[in-house]
C-alpha cells in the first residue's frame, strides 16, 4: 500500500484556487539573497484575479494582479503566462507585469465565460466555458475553444455548461474533458490540426456524489481528477476504471498538477468561498503538496506563442 504525505505550502487562502502548473525553469533568489531555487508552482485565485507563484524549496512567493474572473493559465514557451480571461485570451509578462490581449471568443454573453484550459503537446491552448444563470430552454452558450500560437481561435465543441479538467494522454492523441454538472469525464480522439472525434464517456463520478473538477494525466497514462464536493481525488486507469481514491485536507479541492524536480509531487489547489461552495476548515483555500504517489507526472506543455 502506498504511503503518501501532504503538506501545506505558503499562506495563501484563495477564494477559488485553480489551474496549477509547474514551471521547472522559474528561478528565484532565496531569503539569504544568494540561494538560487529553480522550479515554482503557478496558480490563480480565479475570483480575486490573482496569479500566484511559489518556490517550494525556499518558501518564497509572489503575487500578480489580473482582471477577474480568470478562467485558467498556461506557461508560454517565451516565459510569459497565457491567461484565459472572461471572453478572450491574453499574454502576461511576469517581468514587466503587463497584459497583452491575443484573441477573443465568439461570445460576449454576460453569463458565459472561459473556465479551465490546458495546452496540447503541439503548443495550442484548449479551454472551455461555463454558463451560469441559464434560463429554462436557453441554449448553452460558448463551448470548447482552441487557441493557436498565431492567435487564431477555433470552436471545437458546444454544449458544455461547466467545462473542467481538460488534459491529454501522454501521446496527445486522446483529449479528456469534463462537464461537471453531468458528473462525466468525456474522451475524444484528438488531432492538433483537425476536429475532435469519437466522443465517448471515459468515467462517471456520480457514485462519488461529486462532479469532476481539475484533472491531469500521469506518466503511466492514468487520469487524476479532483472531486470537490467530497474532498477527494481519484485516479482512473486508461480504460476508465477507478484505480484509487485519495482523501485531501481541504473541504473543497479544485485542481491539481504534477511538479517538483522529478515531477513526483502533486500540487492541489482549493477554495474557501466560491460562487456556490464554501469551506469550513482553517486551511481551505490553501495550496497543498502531495508526495509518495504511485507514478510521476508529465512535463506541462507550453503555449507556442
Amino acid at each position: 500500500m502506498d504511503a503518501w504525505t501532504v503538506r501545506e505550502l505558503g499562506t495563501t487562502r484563495d477564494l477559488l484556487g485553480e489551474s496549477p502548473c509547474w514551471d521547472a525553469h522559474a528561478g528565484a533568489t532565496g531569503s539569504a539573497g544568494n540561494a538560487a531555487a529553480v522550479g515554482a508552482v503557478c496558480w490563480i485565485d480565479s475570483l480575486a484575479g490573482t496569479l500566484h507563484r511559489h518556490w517550494p524549496q525556499t518558501g518564497e512567493s509572489e503575487r500578480h494582479s489580473l482582471p477577474a474572473p480568470v478562467g485558467s493559465i498556461a506557461l508560454c514557451a517565451s516565459g510569459a503566462v497565457l491567461v484565459a480571461l472572461k471572453h478572450g485570451f491574453a499574454r502576461y509578462d511576469l517581468g514587466t507585469r503587463t497584459l497583452r490581449t491575443l484573441a477573443s471568443i465568439d461570445t460576449d454573453h454576460p453569463d458565459v465565460r472561459l473556465n479551465d484550459g490546458k495546452c496540447d503537446p503541439w503548443g495550442n491552448f484548449v479551454a472551455g466555458t461555463l454558463h451560469v444563470h441559464r434560463q429554462p430552454g436557453e441554449p448553452i452558450g460558448g463551448g470548447l475553444y482552441r487557441l493557436r500560437p498565431g492567435g487564431e481561435v477555433e470552436l471545437l465543441a458546444q454544449g458544455f455548461s461547466l467545462t473542467n479538467g481538460p488534459c491529454f494522454s501522454p501521446d496527445g492523441r486522446t483529449f479528456y474533458v469534463a462537464d461537471s454538472p453531468l458528473r462525466t469525464i468525456w474522451a475524444y480522439d484528438y488531432s492538433p490540426t483537425g476536429p475532435l472525434a469519437n466522443k465517448r464517456a471515459f468515467a462517471q463520478t456520480e457514485s462519488f456524489a461529486s462532479g469532476p473538477d481539475g484533472a491531469t494525466v500521469d506518466a503511466q497514462g492514468f487520469v487524476w481528477s479532483v472531486l470537490p464536493r467530497v474532498g477527494k481525488m481519484a485516479r482512473f486507469a486508461p480504460d476508465g476504471r477507478v484505480e484509487r481514491v485519495i482523501a485531501l485536507p481541504a473541504t473543497h479541492p479544485t485542481s491539481l498538477c504534477f511538479g517538483g524536480a522529478q515531477l513526483d509531487k502533486a500540487f492541489v489547489t482549493s477554495l474557501s468561498k466560491s460562487t456556490n461552495l464554501s469551506g469550513d476548515r482553517p486551511q481551505d483555500g490553501a495550496l497543498f503538496e502531495l508526495s509518495g504517489l504511485p507514478a510521476p507526472g508529465l512535463p506541462p506543455h507550453r503555449f507556442g506563442g
